[in-house]
């Protein structure tokens, strides 16, 4: 065995040495390439020194050049940091005030404890040395791998890599020895492997950018993540001296203190990577300590944008408003209030909740926080406290943030004389999980993401009303359909009304009268109907307008004084449309066209009569109804006779043709006016067919008037 140490050892030396001698024998060497290249010849001498003497590997010069190779190495890797990460000078003061102290206790180690003679022992100075400079590197590389841009680590992913594998290599180096009180052969001489195969990553390294030319920078979560590797590391060498001291009380120690550190070593890290609280204290251990700023306005800007437009999966909008201000300041509960009306005195009322109590009471204007948080003056956050929490409010509640409308809210914005300082609403925040100090810097961002905040629930608002809104729109229009109708029907029953007086003793008239009231009443109910909300409409059956006219037209008697003629072909072609709204449109264009025929013809007996035609043209319906009317002129067709309330005729409300071509639209149809002054009108309805059977001949083909 000691053979394979010594030839693996010196393998390890060769290639080490031969990677500094190509570095330097360069024309021009950079600084990060002597930096390689030392790290590279100490290495080589290391490896050396054990091929020489691999019985003491961790002792006499075999362990100072053991050092010094870490040492190296360190200090390699906290060259490249320092050179990208100038402008984050009290972190790499940090790091270089590390690596000093790192060399004096290595200093004093060789002083003291040259040859180890009480071998490998957690409690010795060379053993703690290792540990400590392999802790720190790894530190290191995790800071310099993690932030570096994704473009940028395909030049310094393999020596991250190589180096970082060497570190936790001698870590379980190091403590196989100290648990074992010596250094396994095995382990000594693949160390010496493993670091002769980590050369060509960095030599791959080296030829991919020679003079290391990385923008690296540092960011809060890469800190957060290094802070908890070292208190992890820290955590874990103190099981370790803690089973060294039990193993040193006595023998029948040890078994127990195995056990109960192995379940505690668990409990704790469970507890730690579960407990909010705890990240939260660590969080903001690892930002007051290393960074000039509290924050990191890009990724807060961001989360808070990713939050406001995640969907309702996360929550509803107000419930996302609260998370996006309450992790701010690492609050884990929040209550939001709104305005529902305008003026001065004006309540907030409870909008939403996310993990405390729903509802409550409004709060008025006029209270006491209000009038702070309307404050130009100040920043309109509000610590709560007894005296200023208005008794309607939870007690449960730390902090209050106004959503601002007015621009004095803007974070520097200049006062301007008349401005509004109205607000939206507010935001009760719950105590945070850990202490948390309130300054100038969280003031500032919570009013920046309190504006944003503000800006998505008016958003919201203004789209809830547009919708409410369109649907009053439809709603209105629907009324305005209906009381046309109704205006048709009332029309109907009055010229029942002025016949039953001349002809109510007639049974042929009473038998008519009563079925014109209950097809009257029937058509009433069905347009109340129609005012009822909306539902998602079926799809229309398929109706064949030759039998529907044949049904509809004889009904429409009695209402003029014209006649109606029904022309159509024997093909029977249907179209996809309800029946009441063919119905309806028939109805009103067959009644204008007999009004403007009596209009231009009055005294004529019998007036020139109405047509309906039905005809079958490709894969369209048309249906014309022409009359001999007073007619209109194109101007009026085009600006006018669509146009809701706009109307020539004497008691007219403007809405049934307007409603006609609504309805036959909805079909996916349309409808096509011919007319001029004098010559009559046609209205052509274009629909498109749905079906085809023969038609057969119908009992009568005109109904009279």
């Amino acid at each position: 065995m000691i053979a394979a140490v010594m030839l693996a050892h010196a393998g390890c030396a060769a290639i080490y040495a031969a990677l500094s001698a190509l570095i330097l024998v360069r024309a021009r060497t950079s600084r990060t390439g002597g930096l390689l290249a030392l790290a590279a010849a100490i290495t080589a001498a290391w490896a050396a020194s054990v091929a020489l003497a691999p019985q003491a590997p961790f002792s006499g010069l075999s362990g100072a050049l053991d050092l010094l190779r870490l040492v190296a190495w360190y200090l390699f890797i906290l060259h490249l940091y320092r050179r990208t990460v100038r402008a984050r000078g009290q972190l790499t003061q940090a790091f270089a005030m590390m690596g000093f102290v790192l060399l004096l206790v290595i200093a004093v180690t060789v002083l003291v404890d040259p040859a180890g003679a009480a071998g490998p022992s957690l409690l010795s100075a060379g053993v703690a040395v290792r540990l400590g400079l392999a802790v720190c590197t790894i530190l290191l590389i995790e800071n310099l791998y993690q932030n570096v841009a994704e473009d940028a680590k395909w030049y310094i992913n393999l020596p991250s890599i190589g180096l970082g594998a060497l570190c936790v290599f001698d870590i379980v180096l190091a403590a196989d020895a100290v648990l074992f009180r010596q250094a396994s052969p095995s382990l000594v001489g693949g160390r010496a492997v493993a670091t002769a195969m980590v050369a060509p990553l960095l030599a791959i390294a080296a030829a991919r950018n020679r003079d290391w030319k990385i923008d690296i920078h540092v960011s809060r979560s890469a800190a957060f993540h290094s802070a908890t590797l070292v208190v992890a590391g820290i955590f874990l060498l103190g099981l370790s001296a803690a089973g060294e001291l039990f193993r040193h009380l006595g023998a029948g120690w040890s078994g127990l203190a195995e056990t109960s550190l192995v379940f505690a070593g668990l409990l704790a890290t469970v507890v730690l990577l579960t407990s909010t609280s705890a990240r939260s204290r660590l969080r903001s251990m690892v930002v007051d300590n290393f960074f000039s700023s509290r924050f990191d306005y890009r990724r807060e800007w961001l989360r808070c944008i990713a939050k406001l437009s995640a969907g309702d999966a996360e929550g509803t909008l107000p419930v996302r408003v609260i998370r996006a201000v309450a992790d701010v300041v690492d609050s884990p509960g929040g209550i939001l209030y709104l305005r529902h009306s305008e003026g001065a005195a004006a309540s907030y009322h409870w909008a939403a909740a996310w993990n405390l109590p729903s509802g409550g009471m409004p709060v008025a204007a006029d209270a006491r926080l209000l009038a702070s948080l309307h404050s130009p003056n100040s920043s309109g956050i509000v610590e709560l406290n007894p005296a200023n929490r208005p008794p309607e409010l939870p007690q449960a509640t730390w902090l209050a943030v106004p959503l601002p409308l007015g621009p004095a809210h803007l974070a520097g914005a200049a006062e301007t004389p008349g401005a509004e300082h109205a607000i939206l609403g507010f935001i009760l925040l719950a105590p945070p999980r850990a202490p948390f100090r309130l300054d100038r810097e969280v003031f500032e961002l919570l009013r920046i993401l309190a504006r944003e905040v503000a800006t998505y629930l008016t958003e919201q608002r203004a789209t809830e009303v547009l919708t409410q809104s369109r649907q009053l729109a439809e709603y209105g229009k629907r009324f305005a359909f209906v009381a046309h109708d109704i205006k048709n029907v009332s029309s109907q029953l009055s010229l029942l009304l002025s016949n039953a007086e001349r002809h109510l003793a007639n049974p042929e008239f009473q038998r008519d009268m009563l079925a014109t009231v209950r097809a009257s009443v029937q058509k009433i109910s069905a347009l109340l109907r129609r005012l009822e909300a909306p539902e998602p409409a079926p799809r229309a059956a398929t109706l064949h307008p030759v039998e529907r006219l044949g049904t509809l037209l004889p009904g429409l008697r009695g209402g003029h004084g014209t006649e109606l003629l029904l022309d159509y072909d024997r093909t029977g072609v249907g179209v996809a449309m309800p029946e009441a709204a063919f119905d309806a449109v028939i109805t009103h264009l067959v009644t204008n066209a007999a009004d403007a025929t009596l209009a231009r013809h009055a005294g004529t007996v019998p007036p020139p009569p109405v047509r309906v035609s039905v005809s079958h043209v490709g894969n369209r319906v048309l249906v014309d109804i022409a009359d001999q009317g007073t007619g209109m002129s194109e101007a009026f067709v085009r600006d006018t006779l669509f146009r809701p309330f706009g109307t020539a005729k004497h008691g007219g409300t403007g809405i049934g043709a307007f409603q006609a071509r609504e309805l036959v639209r909805e079909a996916g149809g349309d409808l096509v006016v011919t007319s001029r002054p004098g010559q009559g009108t046609t209205m052509r309805l274009v629909l498109p067919a749905a079906a085809t059977r023969p038609q057969p001949a119908l009992a009568s083909e005109q109904a009279q008037a």
